[in-house]
């Protein structure tokens, strides 16, 4: 493995660039944005929302949501500041929920008073299609992922909405292209593209079950964009704008293992799982994710995100992996038993049963 200079975000990444000076793509785009006149780029966010904005008062954007603070962020941004009226779609999960995410699912709505649609698979069929990409993935929630693309497109196709809204460009900003764009056209035609429909069919989901995963058969007609290009992408900076819109965090609920943070992420207690499995497969894992943005950030020295690296990114959090085998009734022998055959050899090697990475950032730190 090598890790970046900068940030210490490892190249194990998929489609991770590095320069010949050792750094990644992601500082390399984050150092751009010295260079943005961020004052141009709003207006032409204010240009594209005139373009799209309904005087009779019907929904003029779909904002794709979790309830999490981007979203109440990107809420703030279209209804608050520039006056849209957006409608809101979240695609849900029947993990166990915090109490948090809860309450900011329903604040969401609330605070900025918009209309809010939940869309649920079926719980059988959540069941089967996690169980099915957990067990020869290693990537549960891959049948989700492609629906939260899906569905409010098709949604929004359906309602005649005009603009879609996305958070982050996560290609751009987390280093697998040096190329931005505000939109998000070429981005959701390549999701489509991967969709792989007959995956599921040959492992005994019906065609009357992939619905939700199916792109839409016209050509997609909305425009979708990512916010991210108009407004420097910052967790941190977000999390303080919509604390004052009632965002709550897990501060005074639930101390997570492997997290070094406190209010991303925090909606569905067994989804800290389908974020660790990164871990087995390349090395890494929620700890490193945040820590290097961090510095990037300036807020975290390298001194400091390596210890925390080394502290907490191995770390599966206990009650996350209850709720999740729970969910589909595996022991955690059974469970284990699974995760096995994820460890990527080429980076981890077994040392007293324990699988222990060969060249870890913080190897000075143990010596």
């Amino acid at each position: 493995m090598r890790y970046c200079t900068r940030c210490l975000m490892p190249d194990t990444r998929p489609g991770s660039i590095f320069d010949d000076r050792g750094v990644c793509q992601a500082c390399v785009n984050y150092e751009k944005r010295k260079t943005i006149n961020w004052e141009e780029r709003r207006k032409q966010l204010r240009k594209l929302c005139d373009k799209h904005r309904r005087e009779d008062g019907y929904y003029d954007c779909v904002i794709p949501v979790s309830g999490g603070k981007d979203s109440h962020f990107l809420v703030y941004t279209m209804k608050e500041e520039l006056g849209m009226t957006p409608l809101l779609i979240t695609v849900g999960d029947p993990f166990t929920k915090t109490e948090a995410g809860l309450r900011n699912f329903r604040n969401l709505g609330d605070t900025f008073n918009c209309d809010h649609i939940l869309f649920d698979l079926s719980i059988d069929l959540f069941r089967r299609v996690t169980r099915i990409a957990f067990e020869e993935l290693g990537n549960p929630l891959k049948f989700i992922e492609a629906a939260i693309y899906t569905v409010p497109i098709k949604m929004a196709i359906q309602f005649g909405i005009p603009l879609i809204v996305y958070g982050e460009n996560s290609a751009y900003e987390y280093g697998t292209t040096d190329k931005e764009n505000y939109s998000a056209m070429e981005t959701i035609l390549r999701t489509f593209m991967s969709i792989d429909i007959d995956f599921w069919l040959r492992r005994g989901v019906s065609k009357k079950e992939v619905n939700a995963i199916i792109p839409p058969t016209k050509e997609v007609q909305p425009e979708p964009i990512f916010m991210s290009y108009f407004s420097p992408w910052s967790s941190t900076k977000h999390l303080g704008i919509v604390k004052r819109y009632g965002f709550r965090d897990l501060a005074h609920e639930w101390k997570r293992e492997g997290c070094i943070e406190d209010f991303e992420q925090i909606d569905s207690v067994a989804y800290m799982v389908h974020l660790w499995l990164k871990y087995p497969k390349f090395g890494f894992q929620r700890t490193s994710d945040i820590a290097s943005r961090r510095v990037r950030e300036g807020t975290l020295s390298l001194s400091q995100a390596k210890k925390l690296i080394m502290e907490h990114d191995h770390k599966l959090d206990q009650r996350a992996m209850a709720d999740f085998i729970n969910f589909w009734g595996y022991t955690p022998k059974q469970f284990w038993g699974i995760v096995e055959k994820f460890w990527n050899r080429d980076i981890f090697e077994k040392v007293d049963c324990v699988w222990r990475l060969k060249d870890p950032i913080y190897k000075d730190l143990i010596r």
